[in-house]
């Protein structure tokens, strides 16, 4: 061991100091020592921070060029280390071999290896094959990478804390940040790189166990306290890590926050004495915590730059922080070896890996909510909670474990209802009196291309081609019940019998053409948001001429500087009732299969249930409830007149995406307000309530809200937001977070989305029929020479 060098610790508040110094050690890189092909290199590089990501960094940087003068701060001693395991990827794996196979060859040697995951639920306990995990202890992993930095020459100096980052950064061309989750190095410059950091619901404890489990095991028990869970995997032949997580209020309940450490590790082992086959549990100086997830505007300041734990966290349910540090450190030396000087190597390095590890956090989210939200899922049948739970993430869907383990996903489906060689999303769901020969729904699309209100031929093509295109639903774009209701002047209405024989043309035709295809209408009013240009010409601008006045709940524009409506009177929410229930009674006339009513995207009615749009001091505004009473009073009037067999919808915000705004919480109440009242389904939907909102795109990003609503309300929902793939319909449906999802953007790329789902699964059936002079077409045609078959070019001995 080199002996330690006591320094000075870092300051732990930012200084403009301290960012002058890293914008200048930067510049000193730049104009540093030039390689023979005229680049830049970092020759003096200091590493903070002894974690696998922060020591596999310097063996990396002083592998790739050994002039580098390369130091690593550790304020703990060698062999101390936090948590037990750690799960690697063959991903990761395959990128280790390549860049070090020294490293490589000494993980295999100690690797432990399994594919299987044991999902343990109110007793049962079902084994999901073919996933593929290696894992190692902590200990063993940083032996490794200590002796690897040994032989290359890394000066390692354990039990000493790092001097300040700014002095660094003025004495060494780059300064690696792989400091952990409390960084000091991040907080010395916060004002630069902006970290955010959310704090989780739950608490967990890293424990382990002298036996090895044969699978990757996820256990939960139900106690008097509440629902505690264990995830549990092999890290060597005989020893597993195990962590133990809860809710905070089920952990205060059951008095772990007055449990000193033994206690806590023995009252551990005792909830989970079956799946830990009595065996006792053992610390590393473990603590419950709280999960922290740390996400930073900036990754780098001048040479200072951030690495792992440091500059991004992922919920352990979803894999190793260690993986993605080690990811980062690959990342780092290739781009440090690739670019020019030290400034563009790092903003190479925050380009590359940026994408990679927001995905990773939005899936990491994805779990974390889940497991806080285990609960919801309990009351599933156990082998439906298993694939819930091993999709929880979006990651993993119905598609890979299909090709992972057929045997349990065929279990699942059959469990769920499916007729053999049918995918879940070719079931039949049934709403009222409209039974839906399958569960994809075209989602209402704006189209703006109406005259006075009428639906054309576009229109025709446009909803009759999708109904061509076998979707089981196919809504209407929102058709508003009055002229002053239109979002812009080519908006559909239903406030004129014309109107209403014109929809009757496309009712008639997918009725006639494509039959055993539903369609549906969406009523709206556009509140406050109307009056504007079409989308293509300037979203939510307000028209050049030709304005009309507008109403709202309260008088509030919704950009800064637009249009102020005018507050609804009394009288005026009774005219209203009245035009959606004479709308509704038109679109019956038309002969739509089922009605929805638009309560969401910061229309009228969804601007009545809003607290940032509805500031009224009526018997209409202030709590919940009073904010809930014009929108359910427009329900029941459109309900009366809607005939009875026939299905109603709703679709709501479920958030605001903006502080002080909707929260889930509010949308579950509000659904079963509207359940309550006859509605069929809820379409579950999120934002555009208010101009600020910050939404958190991703794919799928709108189904945690669907699943909430569905498995809480008990209502059936619609859910819709960047679902893309059929893949994900599938998984959705059959995991019991969705009943029905609606698609927009895939149905304007592929009007036969549904049709070409079908064809591509290799499913024909009730579900999905091809229109008679379609069949030819049903399979997908040969692209080129590729496709043709390959002449024999040699010969066997």
């Amino acid at each position: 061991m080199l002996p330690a060098e006591g320094t000075a610790p870092a300051p732990g508040a930012p200084d403009r100091a301290a960012s002058a110094a890293a914008a200048a050690g930067a510049r000193a890189a730049t104009d540093g020592p030039r390689r023979p092909d005229g680049r830049t290199r970092p020759l003096r590089v200091a590493v903070i921070g002894g974690g696998p990501g922060g020591l596999y960094a310097a063996a990396l940087l002083k592998r790739l060029d050994p002039a580098r003068h390369i130091t690593l701060w550790e304020r703990n001693p060698p062999d101390e280390t936090f948590g037990f395991g750690v799960v690697l990827s063959d991903e990761t794996l395959g990128g280790i071999e390549h860049a070090d196979p020294v490293v490589h060859a000494a993980l295999r040697e100690d690797f432990t290896r399994w594919d299987d995951i044991d999902i343990v639920h109110r007793g049962v306990l079902h084994t999901s094959g073919g996933h593929g995990f290696a894992a190692l202890g902590r200990h063993r992993l940083l032996e490794i990478l200590h002796e690897r930095c040994r032989s290359l020459g890394v000066e390692l100096r354990f039990r000493a804390e790092a001097p300040d980052p700014a002095r660094l950064a003025r004495t060494h061309d780059l300064v690696v940040a792989a400091d952990g989750v409390h960084s000091t190095t991040r907080d010395a410059f916060a004002d630069v790189f902006r970290p955010r950091i959310t704090e989780h619901r739950c608490r967990y404890i890293w424990l382990a166990a002298d036996f090895a489990f044969d699978a990757f095991r996820f256990e939960v028990v139900e106690t008097g306290h509440g629902v505690m869970q264990l995830h549990g995997y092999p890290y060597s032949a005989d020893a597993s890590t195990v962590i133990v997580e809860m809710r905070e209020e089920v952990w205060r309940a059951a008095g772990f926050d007055e449990a000193d450490g033994t206690e806590s590790v023995g009252r551990c082992a005792k909830i989970f004495t079956d799946a830990l086959g009595g065996r006792p549990l053992k610390s590393n100086h473990s603590a419950w915590t709280t999960f922290r997830t740390v996400v930073n505007e900036r990754w780098s300041h001048g040479n200072v730059v951030l690495l792992g734990d440091a500059a991004h966290t992922a919920h352990f349910s979803i894999g190793s922080g260690t993986k993605l540090a080690v990811e980062d450190a690959l990342a780092l030396a290739a781009c440090l070896r690739e670019q020019p000087h030290v400034e563009a190597a790092l903003t190479a390095y925050e380009e590359e890996r940026r994408p990679v590890v927001a995905s990773t956090q939005r899936a990491a989210r994805a779990s974390l909510e889940w497991f806080e939200e285990l609960p919801r899922h309990l009351a599933q049948p156990p082998r439906q909670f298993a694939f819930n739970l091993l999709t929880r993430s979006r990651r993993v869907t119905h598609g890979n474990l299909r090709l992972r383990d057929a045997r349990f996903t065929g279990a699942v489906e059959r469990g769920f209802g499916c007729p053999p060689g049918t995918p879940p999303m070719f079931t039949p769901f049934r709403l009222r009196g409209l039974t839906l020969r399958n569960r994809v729904v075209v989602s209402p699309m704006d189209m703006y291309s109406a005259a006075d209100g009428v639906p054309g031929d576009f229109h025709l093509v446009h909803l009759g081609s999708r109904a061509l295109g076998g979707a089981g639903l196919v809504m209407t774009e929102m058709v508003c019940v009055s002229p002053e209701g239109r979002i812009t002047p080519g908006c559909t209405g239903l406030y004129t019998g014309r109107q209403a024989e014109a929809w009757r043309r496309i009712t008639d035709f997918v009725h006639t053409r494509a039959p055993g295809t539903a369609i549906g209408v969406q009523l709206g009013h556009s509140g406050r948001k109307g009056s504007t240009k079409p989308m293509w010409e300037g979203m939510d601008e307000p028209l050049d001429e030709g304005n009309w006045p507008l109403v709202a709940a309260s008088p509030l524009p919704y950009r800064p500087g637009g249009q102020v409506p005018r507050e609804l009177s009394r009288a005026q929410l009774t005219d209203l009732r009245e035009q959606f229930a004479a709308a509704a009674h038109r679109a019956a006339r038309a002969g739509f299969d089922l009605l929805e009513l638009h309560c969401a995207h910061g229309y009228l009615l969804s601007g009545f249930l809003s607290p940032l749009t509805n500031h009224r001091t009526d018997a209409y505004g202030g709590s919940r409830e009073k904010r809930l009473r014009f929108p359910l009073e427009v329900f029941d009037a459109v309900r009366a007149v809607w005939p009875g067999d026939r299905p109603m919808t709703v679709r709501i915000s479920a958030t605001d995406w903006a502080e002080g705004g909707t929260t889930a919480e509010d949308a579950v109440a509000v659904a079963r307000a509207f359940a309550a009242h006859g509605a069929d389904a809820i379409d579950v939907s999120t934002g555009q309530v208010v101009a600020e909102e910050e939404p958190e795109f991703g794919r799928s990003y709108q189904t945690p809200f669907a699943d909430r609503v569905r498995n809480e309300a008990g209502v059936p929902v619609i859910a819709v937001g960047a679902i893309s793939s059929w893949d994900d319909v599938n998984s959705l449906i059959l995991a019991g977070r969705a009943d029905l999802c609606a698609l927009a953007r895939p149905h304007l790329y592929d009007p036969h989305w549904t049709l070409h789902a079908a064809a591509e699964q290799g499913y024909e059936g009730p579900g999905v029929v091809w229109p008679a002079p379609y069949r030819a077409g049903s399979r997908r045609p040969r692209t080129g020479r590729a496709d043709t078959p390959k002449p024999r070019l040699t010969l066997e001995d």
